[in-house]
C-alpha cells in the first residue's frame, strides 16, 4: 500500500491539533516531531532510494579491486593504502557533497515544487521547528547511507587483517571527518536551498568548482572551503607515505578545525531559519 505524501501530513496535522488541545508544544518537541515524520517518509521517499545505490558504488569499486587482486597475480597493495588515497578521495570529494547538496537543498524546495508548503507553514509549529527538524531528519539518513558504505568498503579491503585493532581506530577517524562533513554541507545546502530557485545548478558548481579548486591554494585561501577543515582532521599516513588528500594541505589545528565545522553549521542552519521564515514563497502551478 503506498501512502502519499499529503496523508501522511494531514495525519501529521491531525497529532499536533491533538496538542495543541493539552497545550502549546515546546519548540524542540515541535523540531522533534517533526524530524520522526520525515524521517520516517524519507527512508521510503524513491529518491533515498536511489541514493542508497549511488552510495554503494564504493562497494562495488572495491570488490572490483580485491577480485582483480587475487585473480591477476600481481603484488598486492595493503587495503589501508587504497581505502586511505582512493576511497576516501571519492567519499570526502565527490560522494558526500553529492547526498548533503540532493538532500540538503530540498529541506525548502521540495515543499516549493511538491505545493505542500502551505500544509506545513500554516501548522502550529514553528517555521524554524520545520527547516531545523528536516535537517536532521535527512542528515541523519545521508550519515546512515555513508557509514554503511564506509565500513563495507574497508572490511573487504582490509579482509586480511580484520584482527590488527589499529586499523579500526583510522576508521573510526575517517568516519568521524565524513559525519561533520556531511552535518556541515547539508546545513550550507539548506541555505541555498531556501533562497535559491536554481539551488541544485549552484551547489554543484560550489561543490565541484570552488570546494575542489580553492582548497590547492597556498596560505590561507584555502581556509575559505569547508573541505579544508575536514582534510586538516584527517589522519597522517605512516612511513612517509604520500596521500593525495593531504596533497598542499597547510592544516589548521585539529581543535580549530572542529570548531569552524561547527560555526559554520550554526551560522548556515540559523540563516536558513531566518530566510525561511521571513520569505514569502509563491507556488507556481
Amino acid at each position: 500500500m503506498i501512502i502519499s505524501k499529503r496523508f501522511l501530513i494531514i495525519w501529521w496535522e491531525n497529532k499536533m491539533n491533538e496538542k495543541i488541545k493539552k497545550g502549546l508544544p515546546s519548540f524542540l518537541k515541535s523540531t522533534k516531531d517533526v524530524f520522526s515524520f520525515f524521517f520516517f517518509l524519507g527512508k521510503k521517499a524513491r529518491k533515498t532510494k536511489v541514493f542508497y545505490l549511488v552510495s554503494f558504488f564504493p562497494v562495488i569499486m572495491v570488490l572490483v579491486i580485491k577480485f582483480v587482486q587475487i585473480f591477476s597475480g600481481l603484488p598486492h597493495v595493503q587495503g589501508i593504502f587504497i581505502f586511505s588515497n582512493h576511497i576516501m578521495v571519492l567519499y570526502l570529494q565527490f560522494l558526500i557533497l553529492i547526498l548533503a547538496l540532493f538532500f540538503g537543498t530540498s529541506v525548502c524546495s521540495e515543499e516549493v515544487e511538491g505545493k505542500t508548503l502551505t500544509y506545513l507553514t500554516t501548522r502550529p509549529v514553528s517555521k524554524s521547528a520545520i527547516i531545523l527538524g528536516k535537517y536532521a531528519a535527512y542528515t541523519l539518513l545521508i550519515v546512515l547511507m555513508t557509514g554503511i558504505g564506509l565500513i563495507l568498503t574497508f572490511l573487504i579491503l582490509n579482509v586480511n587483517n580484520l584482527l590488527d585493532f589499529s586499523l579500526y581506530k583510522i576508521l573510526f577517524k575517517y568516519t568521524i571527518v565524513l559525519i561533520l562533513g556531511l552535518i556541515c554541507y547539508t546545513s550550507f545546502f539548506t541555505f541555498i536551498g531556501t533562497f535559491l530557485k536554481k539551488s541544485i545548478l549552484f551547489g554543484l558548481v560550489f561543490s565541484f568548482g570552488w570546494e575542489n579548486v580553492i582548497q590547492y591554494f597556498p596560505g590561507s585561501t584555502q581556509r575559505f572551503a569547508i573541505v579544508h577543515y575536514l582534510k586538516s582532521l584527517l589522519p597522517f599516513p605512516s612511513g612517509g607515505r604520500f596521500s593525495f588528500l593531504l596533497f598542499r594541505l597547510e592544516p589548521t589545528s585539529p581543535g580549530v578545525a572542529v570548531v569552524m565545522l561547527f560555526l559554520i553549521t550554526g551560522v548556515f542552519l540559523g540563516l536558513a531559519c531566518l530566510f525561511f521564515s521571513q520569505k514569502e514563497y509563491i507556488l507556481e502551478d
